[in-house]
């Protein structure tokens, strides 16, 4: 399975591709968690075995421990399994661009460096669907964005579990695409994006099969006999709202319900009020990654948003999906519930070739010297006195990992029409240097607009001198003075 999953990210580059599109890599995974803490390795989980790596992940996770001292601690800080895969992927490149976490729910995503300055227009919402839509202990997490100018959402859900609830879920998964709405004109609601991701634990169940047939059926991998009862795959021929969304082929295992810390389906004898209870989970695949491409507007429908002065350009871009591989991770066992993934290629037409903004460290830095900021904006977009630019050490783990920063505004020293020049002062530089690139960071966007060439700040000399810090540090070749 592994060198299977290794050569669908090998193909990432579409066998046919249109010459006009580039190709991305987008990997998704979905997890209830249950509550576990993370384990010490998530390199399966993200296939990092591959020579080719994907240029997006997106994770979503369910059930993640939301005890009310944990929660709270969990706000002011980035909680553990962020912790994990921020310290996992920022080695490999890549920087958590967004996340947004409502109780158990917690939904993460992370690009490559190179496509930073690309991702726009970044908003997050959530919607509570438990104890009547009070509680956010089940419900749906979000995070929406321009990529190269093509609007994605991203939607990890939870929503109401056991057997004969069927209908609540798709009321609930209604309730959610109906309710999260997003401060843009033209994609107000998560239905209205080129393209929605749906993923999560949304708890549909195997029904009319006994259990003995269903174990059987998967201990001779005739997962197909099982199909056409998947509550999802009947409700999805009666109900619109799910025929919007496509979904791979299950051909894995069920991922629930599982003995912790084992591969076997459920065995455990349940407690009730009455005294000790036999009855076992029947397995089902609650666990699912589902996508949508909006269709082009008919005539009609092109009548209406005119009307409502929401007029779509007829020759908008194209944007292809091919899912590339759709699996369960059958190693992880922290958890009743296994994690699903699926890898996506992503082809699409960049209607943004170059960043909003050029900048660059001036001459050589060290932290014995005042140092100077140049950029310049390559295209025209509206600034705010709230703007800053951030020095990053080379490797940074997310948006709010900035060694220091300097206003844009406050500290501009000189100006003209093509160039401007930020002051920082010595005392924000790192005494003990290091390679760092500079982030201009929009308040307006919510993103990091341009991106510098790595390059080098060298350490304090007095520091050296005085023996508070050896001349190399970390592996790091440590010049002395400038």
């Amino acid at each position: 399975m592994e060198e299977d999953l290794s050569e669908a990210l090998n193909s990432v580059s579409l066998d046919q591709k249109d010459s006009e599109l580039d190709s991305f890599g987008l990997y998704v995974v979905t997890w209830n968690v249950a509550t576990a803490e993370p384990p010490d390795d998530v390199s399966s989980l993200l296939q990092l075995s591959s020579p080719k790596r994907p240029d997006l992940y997106v994770i979503g996770l369910q059930e993640v421990r939301a005890a009310p001292l944990k929660f709270v601690s969990d706000l002011a800080f980035d909680d553990s399994w962020s912790h994990l895969f921020m310290n996992t992927l920022a080695p490999l490149g890549y920087i958590k661009v967004s996340s947004i976490r409502m109780q158990g729910l917690l939904l993460l995503f992370f690009s490559k460096l190179d496509h930073v300055p690309f991702i726009r227009d970044i908003q997050t919402t959530y919607t509570r669907t438990g104890l009547y839509g009070y509680w956010g202990n089940k419900g749906g997490v979000s995070i929406r964005l321009s990529f190269y100018g093509h609007m994605l959402c991203f939607l990890n859900c939870h929503l109401t579990p056991h057997m004969n609830y069927a209908s609540q879920r798709v009321d609930e998964f209604e309730r959610i695409l109906d309710t999260q709405t997003f401060d843009a004109q033209n994609t107000s609601c998560i239905l209205d994006h080129k393209v929605v991701f749906c993923f999560g634990d949304l708890n549909f169940r195997i029904d009319d099969h006994g259990m003995h047939f269903i174990r059987n059926c998967i201990t001779s991998q005739r997962y197909n006999l099982l199909w056409s009862k998947d509550q999802l795959t009947m409700m999805k021929e009666k109900e619109n709202v799910l025929q919007k969304f496509e979904e791979g082929r299950l051909d894995f295992q069920p991922t629930y319900k599982f003995d912790l810390n084992s591969n076997d389906y459920d065995t455990r004898v349940q407690k009730t009020w009455f005294g000790l209870n036999a009855k076992k989970r029947k397995p089902a695949w609650c666990d699912r990654i589902l996508w949508r491409i909006k269709p082009k507007s008919s005539r009609d429908d092109e009548k209406v948003q005119k009307k409502n002065l929401v007029k779509e350009q007829e020759d908008e871009p194209p944007l292809k999906i091919t899912q590339e591989y759709y699996t369960n991770k059958m190693e992880y066992t922290i958890s009743d519930h296994k994690p699903v993934v699926g890898m996506f290629g992503l082809e699409l037409k960049k209607m943004h070739e170059m960043p909003l903004v050029q900048l660059c460290a001036e001459g050589e830095w060290c932290a014995d010297f005042d140092a100077m900021i140049t950029y310049s904006l390559l295209q025209p977009f509206t600034s705010s006195a709230w703007d800053w630019i951030g020095l990053y050490e080379v490797g940074f783990k997310s948006f709010s990992d900035y060694i220091t920063y300097t206003w844009v505004k406050d500290d501009q020293v000189a100006s003209n029409d093509e160039l401007f020049q930020v002051y920082v002062s010595k005392d924000d530089l790192p005494v003990r240097g290091g390679e760092c690139v500079l982030c201009y960071y929009s308040s307006n966007l919510k993103c990091i607009v341009g991106i510098s060439q790595p390059f080098k700040v060298h350490g304090s000399t007095a520091a050296v001198e005085e023996g508070c810090l050896p001349e190399n540090i970390d592996g790091l070749d440590q010049t002395v003075g400038c």
